[in-house]
């Protein structure tokens, strides 16, 4: 099965019924059906609820997942026991400090796994979480994350402008490694400024350069632009086109020397364009 779009991951709390029933009629790539953040600890039960039945219900545009309660929290196994009956297309799966809290995640085959690195022991496991066999992909936390580390920001996602650089380079860059290595996708967390488009452009293009497949949204708003951010470029794609057929072994083209490695680009960006028709 070729690899799922995962440009705009739109996250919907599963205890407002009237944003499940809103989503269907949104243009993101993935729906993740949230149990876990999302939800206050007095919603739980009534969240699960809705949430098998929108996945019953169908009529999604994209891919649907559900994010379960963590392992060791008392929402756990009946969340597992729901999505097992609800059949969703994916599990996400929260605060993964390792592979060994994977193997409590026992589902049918054809439900896809990604695991959420958003804790300290998350990321210094995050090579072995990645080489585990059910993953479909990596999801960085920065909420969280943020906390794990004590990092004095309050809008999650947002990096502080007195900080020299993007505060989140390190965790982004190791976790599309990981990802990339044992050939994952990688996927964004969110930007909680609901306000500022501005600022989750730039959250997003900083991780589409570092290779990204999409980020998560928790807006409407934000689904165009992180589509239009993790798609290449019309003139993009027209230059790598043309790489691919010229290239055999190291050559000039506009201007720059290309060869093989040059090719290997051209074919990712190619190959991204085209799974977004």
């Amino acid at each position: 099965m070729p690899p799922r779009l995962r440009r705009s991951c739109l996250a919907v709390p599963g205890s407002s019924e009237r944003m499940l029933a809103k989503a269907v009629e949104l243009g993101a790539d993935e729906f993740v059906l949230d149990l876990e953040d999302g939800v206050a600890r007095e919603d739980k039960e009534t969240a699960r609820e809705q949430v098998v039945r929108a996945v019953a219900a169908g009529g999604f545009r994209g891919t649907v997942a559900v994010r379960i309660n963590g392992v060791g929290t008392p929402w756990h196994a009946d969340d597992l026991a729901a999505v097992e009956e609800a059949r969703p297309d994916c599990v996400v799966v929260p605060k993964v400090d390792g592979p060994e809290l994977l193997e409590a995640i026992r589902l049918p085959r054809e439900v896809g796994i990604e695991a959420q690195v958003e804790t300290a022991a998350g990321l210094v496991n995050v090579e072995r979480t990645a080489a585990h066999p059910r993953l479909e992909a990596l999801v960085f936390g920065p909420g969280d994350f943020g906390a794990s580390l004590g990092v004095p920001v309050l809008t999650v996602g947002a990096s502080d402008p007195a900080y020299p650089g993007d505060q989140w380079h390190y965790p982004l860059a190791r976790i599309v490694v990981a990802a990339r290595a044992f050939g994952l996708q990688a996927v964004d967390g969110p930007f909680a400024g609901l306000g500022d488009l501005d600022g989750f452009r730039a959250a997003a293009r900083r991780a589409q350069l570092l290779g990204y497949d999409g980020k998560w949204v928790i807006h409407p708003d934000q689904i165009d632009p992180c589509n239009e951010l993790f798609t290449p470029r019309p003139e993009q794609v027209e230059r790598a086109e043309r790489i691919l057929e010229r290239v055999t072994g190291a050559a000039r083209l506009d201007g720059e020397m290309v060869d093989e490695a040059t090719r290997k680009l051209a074919e990712a960006i190619v190959l991204r364009a085209r799974a977004t028709r």
